[in-house]
């Protein structure tokens, strides 16, 4: 799932946003972020069901190695 936010300003100033697509806690990373952009801070949170879950991470470790011919003679002591 994309990761988005839904921002509603109300009429009296207040304001609320909900994340989707952001699970575990990493979602409470971006508080600072969108405070700093609507000028406002947050003084309520209430968590949906993507905050209790794991979010999903992929590793990937490319290892290239490069073998002289010195090297390769050595090995064969």
């Amino acid at each position: 799932m994309q990761k988005q936010f839904r921002l509603q300003i109300f009429p009296d100033g207040r304001v609320q946003v909900e994340l989707e697509g952001i699970k575990g806690k990493k979602c409470t990373d971006y508080i600072a972020l969108l405070e700093e952009l609507t000028g406002s801070e947050t003084y309520e949170s209430a968590y949906t069901a993507d905050y209790y879950e794991q979010e999903d991470i992929t590793l990937q470790n490319d290892l290239h190695s490069k073998i002289t011919e010195s090297e390769k003679a050595g090995w064969r002591r």
